[in-house]
């Protein structure tokens, strides 16, 4: 049986297409970039882009499975006809060639940021709605709106299940991602104060196999919010000293200063051509609702996260054989 996954070169995707083939299964990697990080992986990698119907036909055909991962992450406020253009048309690209191609299961990855985190005092679960509204940063309502192209596709007959994962990170973090990229910042001495905020971080390694747990056990339509455990920026720099000898910053830059300061870091990282990290975007998320259940996950699939340090431990012991880092584990001295 044929499993094809979008998106495989990204961060959960290389997660995903390691699980995959740890249980032996035939996988086909489609792939719009760095094809080379999924060579020796005993995979079929194929050239796709969402964008392009015919592309998508072609890496489905004779599947039996979809994992839908590829994507575009924005921390911007002015991004949305990108994000419109790849991750609202193209899911609804990938739609359209699941049903050409007969696919008989498609699991579409949207996000934590597409569920109403409202009211912050109640836990967040799958009853929450999806977001509407121009308040809400473009790729937000981009996963909003891709998760409603799935829910009235699967109310058209189509088998899909969603998983909305949250604050994602871990091993095999190539690129980096955005918060890689933050934890390397904060390692190597680049940041110069620590934000008061926090986020429910949880493990790549632990969402693919939420999303693998879906694939066999869920039924049609079913949504699933794959959580780990919130920890606050200091509490992140705090377990880095535990397990590191990395020098993090003591100052705790209150939220209305940080705010402040986010468009000139901004205008900073663009005039570097790095991309944006502290924006007011991913600030605002950091003073997001703390509490995201698991629960469903965890009763019907077996979902359970591991530890937040043990993922950061991992996280931090690949980008040191990886050469990323510049301070010293613990552990390996």
């Amino acid at each position: 049986m044929t499993v094809v996954v979008t998106g495989a070169s990204g961060h959960i995707g290389i997660n995903l297409v390691r699980a995959l083939v740890a249980e032996k299964r035939s996988v086909r990697a489609m792939a719009h970039h760095n094809h080379q990080i999924l060579e020796g992986l005993g995979v079929e990698v194929v050239p796709g882009d969402v964008t392009d119907a015919a592309s998508l036909t072609r890496a489905f055909e004779g599947a039996e499975v979809v994992y839908h991962l590829a994507g575009v992450i924005s921390l911007l406020k002015n991004e949305w006809p990108m994000v419109e253009k790849i991750n609202v048309q193209g899911t609804r690209n990938v739609i359209e060639a699941c049903r050409r191609s007969n696919v008989k299961r498609l699991v579409h990855f949207s996000s934590i940021h597409a569920i109403n985190p409202e009211p912050p005092d109640k836990p967040v679960d799958e009853n929450h709605p999806l977001i509407q509204g121009h308040r809400y940063p473009p790729y937000d309502l981009s996963k909003a709106e891709a998760q409603r192209e799935i829910r009235k596709a699967v109310a058209d007959g189509l088998n899909a299940v969603i998983v909305n994962p949250t604050g994602v990170f871990g091993p095999y973090d190539y690129q980096p991602s955005f918060f890689g990229t933050a934890l390397l910042s904060m390692a190597n001495g680049q940041m110069p104060a620590l934000v008061n905020g926090g986020f429910d971080w949880v493990d790549a390694r632990d969402v693919a196999q939420g999303a693998m747990l879906a694939e066999q056990k869920a039924p049609a339509g079913s949504e699933y919010l794959l959580s780990g455990q919130w920890v606050s920026m200091q509490g992140i720099g705090d377990i880095m000293k535990e397990i590191s000898d990395a020098s993090i910053p003591g100052f705790i830059c209150p939220m209305p200063a940080a705010r402040f300061a986010a468009p000139f870091a901004t205008a900073y990282s663009r005039m570097f051509k790095q991309r944006p990290i502290f924006t007011s975007v991913s600030l605002n998320a950091l003073r997001s609702n703390r509490s995201i259940s698991h629960e469903k996950a965890t009763r019907e699939l077996g979902y359970r996260p591991r530890p937040f340090k043990d993922t950061l431990t991992d996280t931090m012991k690949w980008f040191e054989e990886n050469g990323k880092l510049k301070c010293s584990l613990k552990g390996n001295r």
